[in-house]
């Protein structure tokens, strides 16, 4: 009985350390919703193994499964970008620790908690560094089609060494329309968007 209590309280604890890391950086699932998931996981397993299930491995992936469904919740798509990807694995990861802890493999839930930690927090820096050197940004242009074209705007792209990655344009009565998604560096966005503010032919941007 202490030991399952104890094996309770440490996916608790699990679940709050990985759940305050994702509300301080103010994800969908926050502190509450990862401690649940890691103590249902927990009690699930510890239920499995007490009344005898024949096959535990079943229930196991009856629950990573269903913890699907609330991980793809939380993933959304917003024109060419996905985000939320690293909060659903981050579900999945918290339910297999609580697991892990309801099975008695308490030290090995500990070491991978701080394995999770490392990867959400300390990596985290290592990607905003990567991303400064070559990241993907929207771009939208609205010109009047009588006294502009869009054409040298891909120059200019490539003035700023951004590369594009795919284009679309479009003529609603006497306006034309582009859309670009460029990738390159955050120093050589910035030094576009400055460009394109100045511009004075165009008459709607966003990025």
């Amino acid at each position: 009985m202490y030991h399952e209590l104890y094996d309770l309280l440490l996916a608790v604890a699990i679940g709050a350390i990985i759940g305050a890391e994702r509300e301080y950086h103010s994800k969908s699932a926050g502190l509450r919703t990862m401690i649940m998931v890691s103590l249902s996981s927990c009690l699930f397993t510890i239920i499995s193994l007490k009344i005898g299930v024949e096959n535990p491995d079943r229930l196991a992936a009856n629950v990573l499964t269903g913890l699907g469904f609330l991980g793809a919740g939380v993933i959304l798509k917003d024109e060419n970008r996905i985000s939320g990807i690293t909060t659903a694995t981050t579900i999945w990861m918290t339910a297999a620790l609580g697991m892990a802890a309801g099975a008695g493999y308490e030290i090995l839930s500990i070491w991978a908690t701080l394995m999770v930690m490392v990867v959400l927090v300390l990596l985290m820096y290592v990607q905003r560094g990567i991303e400064s050197l070559n990241q993907e940004r929207n771009y939208e242009i609205v010109c009047p089609f009588e006294k502009h074209e869009l054409n040298h705007y891909e120059s200019l792209f490539k003035q700023y060494k951004l590369k594009v990655m795919h284009s679309s344009q479009r003529k609603v009565e006497q306006q034309i329309s582009g859309r670009w998604v460029l990738m390159g560096s955050a120093k050589n966005h910035q030094k576009l968007t400055l460009h394109l503010l100045n511009d004075q032919n165009i008459q709607e941007l966003s990025f």
